[in-house]
């Protein structure tokens, strides 16, 4: 089901005071009121930031390249307002398709091919673009949804309904409640559930990057690309600032010794307690870093991923960088929880978020597709070179960390991406190529339920003959 999002509903009455007109919605002289036609509220759970497919332009009293002339007919005093054509981006459907793609890929073919596998700590593999993939796609988005605003107390009330529905859907397929394939139970104790996932960030993110977009948001007429940056200059205030604190943290905390348990196999005996050494600060490795030092206080251990990447690393695993026994000599931390969307490294997500926002903002003040391309390929070409010379001089590319490096260079791939999907797409108007790409794009929520959590395949092994290994899955050779 593709998912929508509608212009911001006009303020009633009594909100009118707790309200902030946008001046930007007079052109010419007429000033256009937007409404929706129904609320949004009591939508499904889909309609939410990693599915924000309402990517559409529609420019009043101006034509862009992607906005047809429009043919507006009035639909009574109730209304109030013209009904303008509409014309998705076509080319944002087709990039999140195409991350889905490749996040079920690396999924699926990911244990066979480690190589494309999430890196197990330093470095970067194709798995490690996927979330950046999907955080920048969330801000475009944003920069289109929220193009015009009649109400911004309003905007902000259902941007955070919205987040709250994505971090609840998050909890309930991440937080351990399903019991995964080749296993037929399902319920998890609250007390050891996981809190932090891929949908709790992006939850996050949108919600950041919504907020500012919804309040941090100048008067200034876009003309040139000075104007565009003084016009959102607040917003690149707030992406300085988490990447300011972040980096401070993250170098500048202290790391005491901790310690951890891990239940055995039987519930009879003792867990194993492991004490690892630290008393360090700036330490980035997997052990001692400020990343899963603040996840251990403010979350808890017990609700940490327990199965982190850094087990594929030669201390922990003998077919590193694969899955593998441990070496008899192995630290530690080799079995201690880490959650890679924790608390500390989804700041830098944040900023992921923003920058994605800027892209969205260059495709709303500026019609040409050679100034489109042109500030996007400078902005991808500045945010990849820093990237990588900041891994060159010691602040790794690291996924697990959401190091600022990494954001650099995987935002700045991103925004390569797009630049090259858009001139296919929709410049050069191949489309029929791309055609399940963009249908993929538009249910992209769906599809990461049922596909990416797995959700289809533990349906269908419920149906067995006699025995539960005896399931169309374990014919097909999935899940075994």
């Amino acid at each position: 089901m593709a998912i929508e999002y509608e212009p911001i509903k006009a303020c009633n009455a009594d909100e009118m005071q707790d309200c902030t007109q946008d001046k930007h919605l007079k052109m010419n002289g007429n000033a256009d009121k937007i409404e929706d036609d129904d609320d949004d509220d009591d939508k499904e759970m889909g309609q939410l930031a990693l599915q924000i497919s309402e990517t559409t332009i529609s420019n009043k009293g101006e034509e862009g390249p992607l906005t047809p002339i429009s043919n507006s007919t009035h639909l009574g005093r109730r209304q109030q307002q013209p009904q303008h054509a509409q014309q998705r981006l076509v080319s944002l459907d087709v990039f999140r398709g195409l991350t889905i793609v490749l996040m079920i890929l690396v999924d699926d073919v990911g244990g066979l091919l480690p190589a494309i596998n999430h890196s197990p700590w330093n470095g970067l593999t194709l798995a490690d673009y996927v979330m950046p993939f999907f955080l920048f796609i969330v801000g475009v988005s944003l920069g289109l949804t929220y193009k015009r605003l009649s109400c911004r107390v309003t905007a902000t009330r259902k941007a955070i309904l919205r987040a709250l529905k994505l971090l609840v859907l998050g909890l309930f397929l991440q937080g351990g409640f399903f019991h995964g394939l080749n296993n037929l139970t399902y319920g998890v104790d609250i007390q050891q559930m996981r809190l932090m996932g891929i949908l709790q960030r992006i939850a996050i993110a949108y919600l950041v990057a919504a907020i500012c977009e919804i309040w941090l948001k100048g008067d200034h007429h876009v003309k040139s690309e000075l104007n565009l940056l003084r016009k959102h200059r607040f917003q690149w205030v707030a992406a300085l600032a988490l990447t300011i604190i972040y980096i401070s943290l993250l170098y500048g905390l202290y790391v005491p010794d901790w310690e951890y348990q891990i239940p055995v196999a039987t519930s009879s005996s003792a867990p194993k307690f492991f004490s690892v050494k630290c008393g360090v600060r700036g330490d980035t490795g997997p052990a001692c870093n400020v990343v899963g030092m603040i996840d251990r206080k403010i979350l808890g251990i017990q609700h940490l991923y327990r199965k982190p990447v850094f087990e594929r690393t030669k201390q922990c695993s003998i077919n590193s960088p694969d899955y593998g026994p441990l070496p008899s000599d192995a630290p530690s931390w080799c079995q201690a929880p880490f959650d890679p969307e924790g608390l500390l490294s989804s700041v830098m997500a944040m900023v992921t978020c923003l920058v994605g926002l800027h892209y969205g903002h260059i495709i709303v003040h500026f019609k040409d597709h050679r100034d489109r391309i042109r500030l996007w390929l400078i902005s991808s070409s500045g945010l990849l070179v820093l990237g990588l010379a900041l891994d060159f001089f010691g602040m790794h590319v690291n996924k697990a960390l959401y190091t600022f490096s990494y954001m650099c260079v995987t935002a700045g791939a991103a925004g390569f991406l797009f630049a090259g999907i858009y001139l296919l797409v929709d410049i050069c108007g191949y489309r029929r190529m791309t055609l399940v790409l963009e249908w993929m794009g538009k249910h992209a929520l769906m599809i990461y339920i049922l596909a990416a959590c797995n959700i289809v395949p533990i349906i269908i092994q419920g149906f067995y003959w006699k025995q539960p290994q005896n399931n169309i899955l374990s014919l097909i050779g999935i899940g075994t």
